[in-house]
């Protein structure tokens, strides 16, 4: 015991090795990245200033509150526009949904009403004159949802020239039902009060009703296959579906339909629905926006669009939606970049908020960094400046007392030689970067060499007695 703590006192006397002290070391780094943070500095506040300059022209930040147009709460629009609030929530922004009879109602509202900048509306629906007016975008197709023919079992329905007349439901005006059901009539020659045809402008709820008891012959309405009206009307013995056999036609008639196939079984395996193979027509129903719409929110939109439609359904391959085809409207640039490529790098790896922001700025932002890189060049010789300023302010100095000794009288030299002393002690105070000491020790060796020089010279003065060149 007594050995191990002889050993132990004897340990607490011995001295630590000299070397460099790691808090030395580190208050010189701090000392450099003080300097070079000063001479840096100026340029990046140049740089921020010009920066918060131009943020004045550039396009303010999106609002918080978006409204959408959609449809009917009961039917397929208004429940795509619910699960798209929901992407919007999870960003911060509400997504209100606004409830309307149909397509056409959608674009009264994106022209007449400034709180409405977007709208779920169907394809081929939308009134000439907006066509041409060019107030309105396309963003993407999202997806098809076909027109139902649905007749009374006991009539043979094989196109819609067979339809003449019967008394038909065609939807609400306003709707997109009625547009497309009258478009596709009229070009069959079936019109309403000719040939005792008749058209029953109801929506799509109150004429299954009418079907079912027989108050009308043929309901007209655009839905999607998951729709439960479909459903109860595929599964209704009573009820039979026209097969559109020359869909092809239509398609290559109007840009906006697409030829699809409802296979058999697809709505239930189990229920048979459809009990066979039928073709259809489908719009495809799309995203329209004004604009004035925010550009912020199109990839925001599309993301939603991509998380609800990516699968295809039951009509489209998975990935095929959504789309920028069948787009009624001149397609959006961002949208159709983001389409064409995926989101941006900003938008993949940071918040939407972030994202939008310098989606927003980084058209300025190439100039304000060509800006920055001449001065951050300029930077480092500024730097390396400042710190020999220090060194070399004091070679002048001596250059002087050396050249000038031989010219000196006492009193002056005297003075010399007490500049000399003064110089080297605040050289003890000054604080130098490690990679410039060479300089440092150099200046020390020159001014102890002209200090030695100046001594020698003023013994050599007094025991020769130069006479004081003062008193002359």
């Amino acid at each position: 015991m007594s050995e191990t703590n002889s050993g132990q006192a004897g340990a607490e006397t011995v001295p630590e090795p000299e070397g460099i002290h790691p808090l030395r070391i580190l208050d010189e780094f701090r000392q450099r990245r003080r300097d070079f943070v000063r001479y840096l500095g100026p340029g990046m506040t140049v740089t921020a200033i010009a920066f918060l300059i131009a943020l004045y022209f550039v396009e303010p930040s999106p609002p918080r509150e978006l409204v959408i147009a959609a449809g009917q709460k009961d039917g397929q629009y208004f429940a795509t526009a619910l699960a798209y609030a929901k992407v919007f929530e999870r960003n911060g922004i509400t997504l209100t949904v606004r409830e309307t009879v149909g397509s056409l109602e959608n674009f009264e509202l994106l022209v007449s009403d400034e709180n409405v900048d977007l709208a779920l509306v169907q394809g081929g629906s939308a009134p000439a004159e907006l066509l041409a007016a060019g107030t309105l975008e396309s963003l993407a197709s999202v997806y098809f949802e076909p027109l139902w023919v649905f007749h009374r079992a006991d009539l043979n329905v094989s196109s819609l020239a067979d339809l003449s007349g019967q008394r038909i439901v065609i939807g609400q005006q306003g709707s997109g039902s009625f547009a497309l059901a009258s478009l596709l009539l009229n070009e069959n020659g079936v019109h309403d009060n000719s040939d005792g045809t008749t058209f029953v402008l109801q929506n799509e709820t109150a004429g299954v009703a009418r079907l079912k008891n027989g108050d009308v012959d043929v309901l007209m309405f655009v839905s999607s296959p998951q729709s439960a009206i479909v459903r109860d009307l595929l599964d209704n013995s009573s009820v039979g579906l026209m097969d559109f056999s020359r869909q092809m036609a239509y398609e290559r008639r109007h840009s906006f339909l697409r030829g699809v196939t409802l296979e058999e079984g697809v709505i239930d395996l189990e229920k048979n629905l459809p009990s066979r193979t039928t073709r259809l027509v489908a719009p495809a129903a799309g995203l329209v926006a004004t604009t004035s719409l925010h550009q912020a929110f199109v990839p925001l939109l599309l993301e939603a669009a991509m998380d609800c439609h990516h699968d295809g359904g039951v009509l489209a391959d998975e990935g095929e939606l959504p789309t920028v085809d069948y787009a009624t409207f001149a397609i959006n640039d961002a949208a159709r970049s983001y389409l064409q490529h995926g989101p941006s790098f900003f938008q993949r790896h940071l918040s939407f908020w972030v994202a939008s922001l310098l989606d927003r700025t980084k058209i300025m932002i190439i100039p304000l960094i060509t800006f920055l890189i001449p001065l951050v060049k300029m930077a480092p010789p500024i730097y390396r400046w400042r710190i020999r300023s220090r060194i070399y302010r004091w070679y002048d100095l001596l250059r002087r007392i050396d050249q000038n000794m031989q010219s000196q009288n006492d009193a002056e030299l005297e003075k010399d030689r007490s500049t000399i002393e003064a110089m080297s002690r605040e050289l003890d105070s000054v604080e130098v970067p490690l990679s410039y000491m060479e300089e440092f020790y150099n200046l020390r060796l020159h001014i102890h060499l002209v200090e030695e020089e100046l001594q020698r010279y003023m013994a050599t003065r007094s025991a020769l007695n130069v006479p004081d060149s003062s008193h002359c």
